[in-house]
């Protein structure tokens, strides 16, 4: 479905930097860099979380990049280890099958296609039914105000609970939405309800229904989450569409002192929010970076004057700056 319309301006630029991940790839799998680091030391706690708070005071407009980090910090944390919060929500299936994590039964080889899709819509209805988690209100706190545009890699629904349609790029896809597993057509259409009815004709039940597997309504095969992962991802109208509204702000507000926000990045797709994000901060005159992270503290030296790397929980981070900024 690519190449209907010309590539835009941000998607450009997570090619460039995909394609750097390729020729590195060793250094990434690694869980490493191949970007030259500052070596300044970090200012004190306090310190950064003032200067946050500075920075997007004094900010004309803010970028935020959200990454899986960032539902982690709040709760949703189930995805990749067996924990209270996998047991809460999954939990016949952990105890049947004892997979560790919420991908790790995306991966699971299932005997029938009705347990496959009992797993998904367990999967998909947990997400879609989450309350907006805490550290997504701080944020909200922290931008009230501003002006402000949310990119984001994660597909859980979180800020598009938050913030209208206009404001939020979903460049890996929504749990909201179904497509054809086989990409027969570029169009989506809506996957909420049918997930609400396989979960309540399922019951306790690790199987949905035999004829409750969605179909595609154009060619009749099955269909699939609008999510990148697991399948044929379909890059079509509404994929260019998340590129086109982050480019157009982005080239819109190029010359006005920017605060690039990176928020819970993890190291398995840099090439979606933080190297563009570095590059931006570069590129751009008045542009600024500041990045939170509870892992890595990665800053290019080539921006270590227009930027700062907070590392240190995600909740904890933005409840303090919420704090600081009240104190102001």
């Amino acid at each position: 479905m690519k190449g209907a319309i010309a590539v835009s301006y941000y998607d450009n630029m997570v090619m460039q930097a995909q394609m750097k991940y390729s020729m590195y790839y060793d250094t990434y799998a690694a869980g490493r860099t191949p970007y030259r680091l500052s070596t300044r030391p970090p200012l004190p706690y306090e310190e950064q979380i003032g200067r946050l708070v500075e920075e997007i005071a004094a900010a004309d407009c803010v970028l935020v990049g959200g990454g899986s980090g960032l539902s982690a910090a709040g709760g949703g944390d189930f995805y990749y280890e067996d924990n209270e919060s996998y047991r809460k929500y999954f939990g016949k299936y952990a105890q049947k099958y004892h997979f560790k994590g919420a991908f790790a039964g995306m991966m699971h080889p299932w005997a029938s296609r009705e347990e496959f899709w009992g797993y998904l819509a367990t999967f998909l209805h947990t997400t879609q039914t989450a309350p907006v988690r805490r550290p997504y209100l701080d944020l909200d706190t922290l931008l009230r105000g501003k002006d402000f545009f949310v990119l984001t890699t994660n597909q859980d629904t979180q800020f598009v609970k938050l913030y209208p349609e206009d404001k939020v790029a979903e460049i890996q896809g929504d749990h909201r939405f179904f497509q054809c597993a086989a990409c027969c057509t570029d169009d989506t259409w809506d996957a909420v309800e049918p997930v609400r009815q396989m979960v309540a004709a399922m019951g306790e039940s690790t199987a949905v229904p035999r004829g409750m597997v969605p179909r595609c309504p154009h060619c009749g095969g099955e269909a699939f989450p609008w999510v990148r992962g697991y399948g044929n991802f379909l890059q079509g109208k509404k994929y260019d569409e998340q590129y086109e509204k982050v480019s157009r702000y982005i080239l819109a507000h190029k010359e006005d002192r920017i605060l690039f926000l990176e928020l819970g990045v993890g190291r398995l797709t840099p090439m979606f929010i933080q190297e563009p994000f570095w590059n931006l901060t570069l590129a751009f005159p008045r542009a600024r970076y500041i990045a939170v992270n509870d892992k890595y503290n990665y800053l290019p030296a080539q921006i270590e004057d227009k930027g700062m790397v907070i590392v240190a929980d995600i909740a904890d981070v933005l409840r303090d700056a919420v704090a600081a900024k009240g104190k102001e």
